[in-house]
């Protein structure tokens, strides 16, 4: 055990001098251009983090997933695009380890991640399916040489540009219905991407996520042997949540110090009177220990279900409602934060150019609530409310 923790000690140190020398330095300039965080993003590569949850038996770093989910929470104190490139990274590596099921083409892959830190993107939005990540158009096709095709039309990939390999959702088959999914792994060298929008949003702006038509040619190893919704129930969405959830809370801890900075600055303006904003950053701490509160909650619960040989507990209905409930008030919160912050700085705080400026985090938060759309998932637990008998 205390190797481990030493391991996991020694990872988030590493992660912390990234985001402090590279994440941090160049946020604000991904931010006004738009542009992918490719410094962070080299350091991680040279720091060996990109393979951070691939066990160690297969050239990872063996690392703990409390310990990722950390290192994302670092990650969005400094730089929130920087964070959302690394978390959705390793969502796709632990839908991968979790469901590998003896699968040699992919424990081969894994073993290629570690050695070349390859970084993998997800398409798992499509053109049609209304946003609802258990519905699939695109499929996949057998082709004549043994081998199989697709062409999936998607609204947004991240850093799909900037990525080595794609991980797909698609059909099983031509034939299959829209839920029987699966996903498939493929190299840049395997597809072509035809890009099909632009992207300049109002946060998040350095993920670099315009919309695609993919194509891809590959083997039918590369279909990952573990049906969709069971990764989707077990691994992709509470790891999502939970790794999302992580650098949200980052973004806002960070709104909230730069808050406190502002409201010492005044103190020593004033050292005979506590400042009118005092008060206020006070009532702001409580919501910022709301959203900690439930980020920590949460993580606690996967990692003890993980834990677990009855891991399937994690589709369960009461398991599906926990997690869903986590995006929806980690992703409200977040944006709540960050503006008590700007309101405590005032100007300062809505400026751009001071020690105090919270407008990039704001502007970052305010996309939690677009990621797998709160409606729809509102949507999803009011059902499940009405068959569940015990949550």
């Amino acid at each position: 055990m205390s190797v481990a923790i030493d391991v996991d000690a020694g990872f988030l140190n590493g992660i912390r001098k990234i985001a402090d020398e590279f994440a941090a330095v160049n946020a604000d300039d991904v931010d006004r251009k738009a542009r992918f965080p490719v410094e962070a993003l080299d350091a991680l590569r040279a720091d060996g983090a990109l393979s951070a949850l691939i066990p160690t038996e297969l050239g990872g770093g063996g690392i703990s997933f409390e310990a990722v989910a950390a290192a994302c929470f670092e990650l969005g104190r400094r730089c929130g695009s920087s964070a959302m490139v690394y978390a959705m990274h390793q969502i796709q590596i632990a839908c991968m380890t979790r469901h590998l099921a003896d699968a040699p083409w992919f424990e081969a892959y894994l073993r290629d991640v570690a050695r070349d830190q390859r970084l993998i993107a997800s398409v798992t939005s499509e053109v049609g399916t209304g946003g609802d990540l258990g519905r699939s158009n695109a499929a996949v096709t057998p082709s004549r040489d043994g081998n199989a095709t697709f062409e999936k039309q998607a609204p947004t990939v991240s850093y799909g540009l900037y990525a080595d390999d794609l991980f797909t959702t698609l059909r099983r088959t031509p034939d299959a219905e829209p839920g029987d999914q699966v996903i498939v792994l493929t190299h840049k060298d395997q597809m072509t991407l035809e890009q099909t929008g632009t992207w300049d949003p109002l946060g998040m702006r350095g993920t670099s996520s315009p919309g695609f038509v993919v194509r891809a040619e590959f083997s039918t190893d590369q279909v990952l042997p573990t049906p969709f919704p069971i990764v989707a129930g077990e691994s992709m969405v509470p790891v999502s949540h939970l790794l999302w959830s992580h650098l949200w809370l980052g973004i806002a801890t960070d709104a909230f110090d730069r808050a406190r900075a502002f409201v010492r600055a005044s103190a020593k303006q004033r050292p005979d009177q506590v400042p009118p904003t005092a008060q206020r950053l006070s009532h702001l701490m409580s919501e910022l220990s709301l959203l900690r509160a439930e980020v920590n909650s949460a993580l606690r619960d996967f990692t003890e279900a993980s834990a677990t040989p009855d891991r399937e507990r994690l589709s369960t209905m009461a398991s599906i409602l926990r997690f869903n409930n986590l995006k929806i008030a980690a992703s409200e919160q977040a944006p709540r934060v960050c503006q008590g912050a700007m309101a405590i700085g005032g100007i300062v705080g809505y400026k751009n150019d001071t020690p105090f400026s919270v407008g990039r985090h704001l502007r970052d938060t305010m996309s939690a609530p677009l990621m797998i759309a709160n409606e729809r998932i509102h949507e999803r637990n009011a059902l499940l409310l009405l068959i569940a008998k015990d949550v």
